[in-house]
């Protein structure tokens, strides 16, 4: 599936998520849902460092909020929206609460550019498309897109 302007708006909206989580001390990365009719339901910022939780991605903290209001029928019709590629971590979380599209800026090679070897991402090289497609349902999957966009919260964050 191609993007859409309200895909490009939702992005962008993910994008000031990350950069509002590094201003709160966390990793640059942020999230949100959307219901099937392009309303955003649910946002959701990187809280590794503040949550003292390896697991506080952005995405999995989108998704622990989801999957306790939302069934997995009604999931299906929204889309994630995220900052950078979902790592297989989130990917999973996405892929078990029934989410149906993930849509995403920096492409996860993108971002093991702009990290480098920083210890706080040891970048795992399995893009989303393929943990998404090794499922037994379809999940639609959109990116990178923005890239340069989702970059600007990273710059000088890794160094």
């Amino acid at each position: 599936m191609t993007s859409s302007p309200p895909d490009l708006d939702h992005l962008r909206r993910a994008i000031a998520l990350s950069q509002a989580a590094r201003d709160h001390g966390n990793h640059p990365f942020g999230a949100l849902l959307a219901d099937a009719d392009g309303r955003v339901v649910l946002e959701a910022e990187n809280t590794v460092v503040t949550g003292a939780d390896v697991t506080g991605h952005a995405e999995t903290n989108l998704v622990r909020l989801a999957s306790r209001d939302l069934a997995p029928d009604l999931l299906a019709t929204h889309t994630l929206y995220s900052s950078c590629e979902p790592c297989a971590m989130c990917s999973g979380a996405a892929y078990w609460a029934g989410i149906g599209r993930v849509v995403y800026a920096l492409s996860e090679a993108g971002l093991a550019r702009l990290t480098g070897p920083h210890p706080d991402n040891p970048t795992l090289d399995l893009p989303s498309r393929d943990v998404l497609a090794a499922g037994s349902r379809r999940v639609e999957v959109d990116g990178p897109l923005l890239e340069d966009e989702a970059a600007v919260p990273h710059q000088g964050f890794w160094a």
